[in-house]
């Protein structure tokens, strides 16, 4: 992994896990640690973009409560969502919830 790639994997982290909305932080952060680094350069645009929105927005969209803006429904949104139902549900079955 290149310097530039580890630097900016590493500023995506820390974006993802300090968001001020637990919820958000919850799938956001796990994600952060346990896909982004396996993504392209262009999914990371993506995921940046995502996290350039307002908590409250990003959060609905995930969960798919609120309608998604369509330069928003991105491969990268459909990875977050399937994450955000695995890493809940495996949680969920750890007890927690």
């Amino acid at each position: 992994m290149s310097p530039e790639r580890k630097l900016r994997l590493g500023r995506i982290q820390f974006r993802a896990w300090r968001r001020g909305f637990r919820e958000a932080d919850m799938v956001l952060g796990p994600f952060a640690d346990q896909v982004a680094p396996g993504l392209d350069d262009g999914e990371l645009d993506q995921f940046e973009a995502l996290l350039n929105e307002e908590d409250q927005w990003l959060y609905g969209w995930i969960i798919e409560r609120d309608p998604t803006p369509s330069e928003f429904e991105t491969p990268v949104m459909a990875k977050v969502r399937a994450f955000m139902r695995a890493h809940v549900a495996a949680e969920v079955g750890r007890g927690i919830g």
